[in-house]
């Protein structure tokens, strides 16, 4: 499931701008995901351009050699549009479950 997660993670970043490696996982970590390993995040970028929801081309980069951004593709655009509707469904049903039925676990 975290897989599904982080994957439509990095499609809501990609979306915004093209990014590389790196500063993908400095983004992810703006945003509590800072223990996510890199040895996670690039299979991941692999499976998702062999998915074509992405692709990559390199670019030169004023800090020193080239850097492989990654883009997003108009079925990356379609799996996005689909994980945040899942992800809200899913959000729904869990909050509603949680106050429901899970009052007596609060801190």
């Amino acid at each position: 499931m975290l897989k599904g997660i982080l994957q439509g993670c990095l499609l809501i970043l990609i979306n915004q701008k093209p990014y590389y490696g790196y500063e993908i996982s400095q983004g992810l970590s703006q945003y509590g995901f800072e223990n996510v390993p890199k040895g996670t995040i690039y299979p991941l970028l692999i499976s998702m351009e062999k998915k074509e929801l992405i692709f990559s081309k390199m670019m030169p980069s004023k800090e020193g050699p080239k850097r492989k951004y990654y883009y997003i593709t108009v079925n990356g655009k379609q799996a996005l549009e689909s994980f945040i509707s899942q992800w809200n469904h899913l959000s729904l049903n869990v909050k509603k479950l949680i106050n429901e039925r899970g009052k007596k676990y609060e801190n």
